[in-house]
């Protein structure tokens, strides 16, 4: 394990040096994370401006879901798109066989090689809207406490799902529309379940778990969650974690390399 923690130090110490000589692109970056969030909030303003709610979610109760989704956002921008999307370009430029040939877990090489800063304004503005929504909500430490507990599994869900999807490339090269599908499917987590119609429900809890990503941490920051709910959020994520190892190792089996 020390020697894992020594090698993502070095790994993300290079990375955030590299990243920084374009410094401009934080600025940037964070712009364009106050437009996307003014243009979500706007989009649930809409809802509400005439006394709408979404099955009984009040309007700071609507933002907090949001502001969940917000550093789901964040999360991804900052550890998976830097590292889960360059699995292609490994598999078609042969550049895997070297990854394959280290004195490392290739899944742990793959997923934590690069951290990018430009997800960090969305995990900071993410954040902010949870505070402000909890402190009109007059939400204590430990509902943010709890709160943490399923986001944590809910990025694990979000983690495996994509790597398996990039694990795909092994066969079919060109995955780039099925990720965009996913992020596309992610959208309706900015919004809660009690949105959507049952059949929709269903399909965002039991086929594609979002649900298990913004919603359920949503209710838990609320003090509102089952326990059974959170249970099924980390089954979910420990199910997905180790379907994503074993599929890697699955795939890997077809892998020719670009010397073979």
């Amino acid at each position: 394990m020390s020697r894992y923690l020594k090698t993502l130090r070095l790994f993300w110490a290079a990375a955030i040096a590299a990243e920084l000589e374009y410094r401009i692109n934080f600025a940037i970056a964070a712009l364009s994370s106050i437009f996307n969030l003014v243009g979500s909030l706007f989009g649930l303003f809409l809802f509400y401006r005439n006394g709408y709610n979404f099955a009984g979610w009040r309007w700071e109760e609507a933002i907090i879901v949001l502001g969940i989704f917000t550093i789901l956002e964040g999360f991804s921008a900052t550890f998976l798109a830097p590292n889960l999307s360059k699995i292609v370009d490994h598999v078609q430029n042969g550049t895997l066989d070297f990854v394959l040939l280290k004195p490392i877990s290739s899944q742990f090489w793959l997923s934590a090689r690069v951290i990018s800063p430009w997800g960090v304004p969305n995990l900071v503005f993410g954040w902010g809207i949870l505070l402000y929504a909890g402190g009109q909500l007059g939400l204590g430490l430990g509902n943010y406490l709890v709160c943490l507990i399923p986001l944590a599994f809910g990025c694990m869900s979000l983690y495996s799902i994509w790597f398996m999807l990039g694990a795909t490339s092994i066969w079919f090269i060109k995955i780039y529309n099925v990720t965009e599908v996913l992020r596309g499917l992610m959208e309706a987590g900015r919004y809660p379940m009690a949105a959507y119609p049952a059949s929709y429900r269903f399909f965002f809890t039991f086929i594609v778990p979002i649900a298990f990503l913004t919603t359920v941490p949503s209710e838990a920051l609320l003090g509102r969650a089952e326990p059974v709910w959170i249970l099924g959020s980390m089954f979910l994520a420990i199910a997905l974690l180790y379907a994503s190892n074993k599929f890697w190792k699955f795939a890997l089996r077809f892998y020719t390399s670009a010397s073979s």
